[in-house]
Parts: structure tokens; C-alpha cells; sequence
């Protein structure tokens, strides 16, 4: 794999799980688009930094493990394993695959497929907050 996108992929799993949007904010290009197959939507930088802090701030002992990355024509592809424990103490794993595009160092297009069935204790977790909030007013 290029030295650089090496690099660009191990800064973004560092700010991702530290939850430092501001370092993700400089990897990713300001037009970078993100795509998920749980939900079929494309994400703007703004919007995935949204998710990406929700989940800095919701689990604990967030880390990615397994990974592996290979060279793409354009970026790289990574797989790997989500890991971390919610609140309640339950343990979230996630496999999943990232196909990144990289244009002039920065992050352009992400495809990210992961196993939707893994993040079904994420989703309750963020509805049953959802819902708290709501019943505050």
C-alpha cells in the first residue's frame, strides 16, 4: 500500500476512536461523500462526523481490531473489526469492509459495508435514548 494512504488510514482510525472530529475533518476531502449498506444513504462530512461522535461518545473501549488494508487503484480497502462496549456494558462487534477513495492526500468516498445484523444493539441503544429525550420535551 502507498506510504501516504497507509498513513491517511491510520490517522483516521486514531481520530475515529478518539473522537477528534477536528483531525477527521482534515482527512476527508469537504465534498467527501460516505455510503453505508445498513441504510443505503450517502453521508456528507458533516453528517458522518455527527455519527462518528455519537459513537466516540457511546461506547466504551472503542477500537477497530483486525484490520487489514490493501491497496486500491484509487485509495485503499480495509477490513476490520468495530469493537467497544455501550453504556449498559454490552459488548458490540462489528465486522466490516471500507472501500476508501483518496484524492490529493484526503479522504474523497467511503463505501462502508458492515454486518447490519452486529449493529442491531447500536440502533436500540440510540433509540431508546432517541426516546428519553423526547419524553423529557
Amino acid at each position: 500500500m502507498h506510504p501516504d494512504h497507509e498513513k491517511l488510514a491510520a490517522g483516521f482510525v486514531t481520530a475515529i476512536t478518539t473522537g477528534d472530529t477536528e483531525a477527521l475533518r482534515r482527512l476527508y476531502a469537504p465534498d467527501a461523500r460516505i455510503w453505508h449498506n445498513g441504510d443505503a444513504t450517502e453521508q456528507t462530512v458533516e453528517e458522518n462526523l455527527r455519527t462518528l461522535r455519537w459513537l466516540a461518545r457511546n461506547l466504551h473501549d472503542f477500537r477497530y481490531e483486525e484490520i487489514r488494508r490493501d491497496p486500491a487503484a484509487h485509495g485503499y480497502v480495509q477490513r476490520h473489526v468495530l469493537r467497544g462496549r455501550l453504556p449498559d456494558g454490552t459488548a458490540i462487534q462489528v465486522p466490516a469492509c471500507l472501500f476508501v477513495t483518496v484524492d490529493g492526500g484526503r479522504i474523497t468516498r467511503i463505501e462502508e459495508y458492515a454486518d447490519s445484523r452486529a449493529t442491531d444493539a447500536l440502533r436500540a441503544h440510540a433509540a431508546a435514548r432517541r426516546a428519553a429525550r423526547e419524553a423529557k420535551g
